[in-house]
């Protein structure tokens, strides 16, 4: 686009960039819209799940049922970082497998069934 002096450009003038101006704005905003909803039902056709192209899991973020029970009644599901607790035992002379709570003793849980 050519460089254009603004402050020599008369009121009518000025007003006819303005229209050009939204009218331009209004086409993009119409093909990035087109895009969305085109992006919108890929990603619905690849299974529902929110990951884009490369990266991520689908089970990041639920909730899952706790895996070790510290003395103090805290709880780790064993994933991220090792809690504080669970990092000091073990430097005491603990096996994270002393921690594991039992599942035998978990009664009426089910096991939830996968979307997919």
């Amino acid at each position: 686009m050519p460089k254009i002096n603004l402050s020599r450009m008369t009121v009518e003038a000025l007003m006819d960039l303005r229209k050009r101006v939204d009218e331009m704005l209004v086409e993009r905003r119409a093909e990035l819209q087109k895009q969305l909803e085109r992006m919108g039902r890929a990603i619905a056709v690849v299974g529902g799940a929110r990951v884009a192209r490369g990266g991520g899991s689908a089970l990041r973020g639920r909730k899952v049922p706790p895996k070790y029970r510290g003395p103090s009644g805290e709880t780790w599901a064993g994933r991220g970082a090792k809690p504080r607790w669970l990092v000091a035992a073990i430097k005491g002379g603990k096996k994270l497998d002393d921690f594991l709570i039992d599942k035998s003793a978990q009664k009426g849980r089910k096991k939830r069934r996968s979307k997919r």
